[in-house]
């Protein structure tokens, strides 16, 4: 079971260019044997906080993917990390936590188990037509928020992708063919995780 957790309209974006791209690839679909559910998620950091973990206990997926726009992008950009200090931004409801963290007393940072520099040599060598990039920073607002959140709830399973405004350069068509290859290679890559764990269990 694949979920896909996007955001709703914010700021500049009325229309949000990850919401486009998560429904062409909805219509694209992952192949038979993935289970792919949708949410859109409001720009509120209250509303993260409750709804990301209640979308963990109805699905329990194998893999949850965020995907979400950043207005400096030209690439779409496979986020390495969550990081859990540093929210200063408000929100769509001009809410900001006090404490400036997404969950006290949390580490710092936490990587995502997927190897993004693998996906992105992988994805770019298929010829797709849309560039990929590897980023550190998720920028310290809504997207490295619910990030950090879902990372922590997962134990790293989880996954974020920051796509363009549309038209600069991409379309949405573009956008969702990016994101279908993007989430295939993660999920290869952890059955390909699962079966050396299952090897290294049977062999022990």
């Amino acid at each position: 079971v694949d979920n896909l957790y996007c955001f709703g309209p914010f700021g500049e974006h009325a229309v949000n260019a990850s919401w486009v791209a998560v429904q062409e690839l909805k219509k694209l679909g992952l192949g038979g044997e993935v289970d792919l559910h949708v949410s859109e998620v409001p720009v509120e950091y209250q509303t993260v906080q409750s709804l990301v973990p209640s979308l963990w206990k109805k699905y329990h997926p194998l893999l949850v993917v965020h995907v979400g726009v950043s207005g400096m992008a030209t690439t779409v950009t496979l986020e390495k990390c969550g990081r859990n200090h540093g929210y200063k931004g408000l929100d769509n409801s001009s809410f900001c936590p006090d404490s400036q963290c997404c969950i006290v007393g949390g580490p710092d940072c936490i990587n995502s188990v997927i190897d993004m520099e693998s996906v992105c040599k992988r994805v770019t060598a298929s010829g797709l037509g849309v560039a990929v990039s590897v980023s550190k920073d998720a920028g310290r607002y809504l997207c490295d928020f619910t990030y950090y959140t879902s990372l922590y709830l997962s134990h790293g399973r989880s996954a974020f992708v920051h796509v363009p405004p549309l038209g600069k350069p991409y379309s949405g068509e573009d956008l969702g063919r990016a994101l279908q290859a993007i989430i295939q290679e993660m999920l290869e890559l952890l059955d390909q995780a699962e079966e050396k764990i299952h090897c290294q269990q049977h062999f022990h």
